[in-house]
């Protein structure tokens, strides 16, 4: 049985990034650039004022004060003007080319206008608040690396370059499949002995969230024939996760007809809690995660194994969100031999986080996920883990800081 850490070592050692395909570039927000993006130009295009000012000669500005006649106005946007000559300046706005025989700009507030002259009080450097031909990028230049995620900050850069068009690492396709004759869908009523089958819909929204294309399957009912038929449903998508059927009860079918399609496990069972019984499976290439059912067992697995794999198989170089250090607040019991990822609340105090129990750790205990920040892994061999001691916490989302009055009452209470 693999421990948590050479699970998810085996399972990304079996996933690759998918092809790439050409999107729009509103639609590359969030994707992978899958080539080098090369500047087909030099950013700025040409020399530009940063300010609004005088376009300026500097000679003429090496002892103060200096009084030079205006010549002209060049606003942004507007034709280079004819050259300016040794004694002249012209009125000039933010991101107006710099006029020829021009290397400098003096801002409006540092330059007293009299007339039809402008006085200028102190000694002028060149290229002074000029924002210089190439200065930011040169043609030729790698502007984004093929593996760069792309954030509003690329959407801007790849703007700048023209770049309507982006090559783009696919994303991946991720088929849901829930198993279990006592599912029922959403909008049906639930009755003793049925259960609403959420998990279909927690693991499109967390695939959804990942960056990748969630597509429900539907519901594979106890016989191999049903399980057989979505599977092979399933199996037409980049990746296929099943919940629940993954045990060793008697209708527990997922990995017996996944063998049965010619999928090769990889492993079954882990050396944690919650998600001990998860599956891991490749049927010509695809990865196949088979779940555990209880909610939340899946959305753990999911979290801490198939996020990064998807993540990897659409280009992401950083898959594997780092652990952070926290302090447990209270106390904390497990039996030996797993490793254990509790739920937990996280505030920061002091500078540190602080986890505190986010309740009954059972995982059919759905409500839970929802109030908890972070995982917070309890080691293997440990039995009990006193309050104050420091854990590894898998951060799920932003923590809040605590007020300076909050903390002035206690540290950990």
């Amino acid at each position: 049985m693999p421990s948590f850490e050479e699970a998810r070592g085996i399972i990304l050692a079996h996933v690759k990034p998918l092809g790439e395909e050409t999107v729009p570039l509103m639609d590359a927000f969030g994707r992978v650039v899958s080539r080098d993006i090369i500047a087909p130009w030099d950013l700025p295009l040409y020399d530009n004022s940063a300010m609004d000012g005088f376009a300026v000669h500097a000679a003429d500005c090496t002892s103060a004060p200096t009084r030079l006649a205006i010549t002209g106005f060049l606003p942004a946007g507007g034709d280079v003007a004819a050259t300016v000559e040794l004694g002249c300046v012209v009125r000039i706005m933010t991101g107006a080319p710099i006029p020829p025989g021009c290397n400098a700009v003096i801002p409006l507030e540092e330059a007293e206008v009299d007339g039809d002259h402008v006085v200028i009080s102190h000694k002028v450097l060149p290229r002074q608040h000029v924002r210089v031909r190439g200065g930011d990028v040169t043609a030729g230049a790698p502007v984004l690396a093929e593996g760069t995620g792309i954030r509003p900050a690329e959407v801007g850069m790849l703007a700048a370059m023209g770049q309507a068009l982006v090559p783009v690492y696919r994303k991946a396709r991720v088929a849901i499949l829930s198993t279990g004759d006592e599912l029922i869908e959403l909008g049906e009523r639930p009755v003793s002995g049925k259960v609403i089958n959420s998990n279909a819909l927690s693991l499109a929204a967390a695939v959804r969230e990942a960056g990748a294309e969630p597509v429900l399957v539907g519901i594979a009912r106890d016989k191999v024939e049903s399980h057989r038929e979505k599977m092979l449903q399933g199996l037409c998508c980049d990746a296929l996760i099943t919940s629940a059927g993954v045990s060793a009860g008697d209708r527990d079918l997922v990995r017996e007809v996944a063998a049965g399609l010619g999928a090769e496990e990889l492993f079954w069972k882990i050396g944690m809690k919650p998600g001990g019984p998860t599956a891991f499976s490749t049927w010509q290439g695809k990865p196949i995660f088979s779940l555990p059912g209880n909610p939340v067992s899946t959305m753990v697995t999911f979290e801490l194994l198939v996020k990064p794999a998807l993540l990897k198989m659409m280009g992401h170089r950083k898959v594997v969100p780092p652990f952070v250090k926290g302090i447990l607040a209270e106390d904390a019991h497990k039996k030996p031999g797993k490793l254990h990822f509790i739920r937990v609340t996280v505030k920061k105090r002091h500078g540190r986080h602080v986890a505190y129990c986010a309740g009954e750790q059972h995982t059919a205990i759905l409500s839970t996920m929802t109030r908890c920040d972070a995982l917070a892994a309890l080691p293997c061999d440990a039995t009990f883990i006193p309050a104050g001691s420091e854990v590894d916490l898998a951060l799920l989302r932003e923590v809040d800081l605590v007020s300076e009055c909050e903390a002035a009452v206690g540290y950990l209470h």
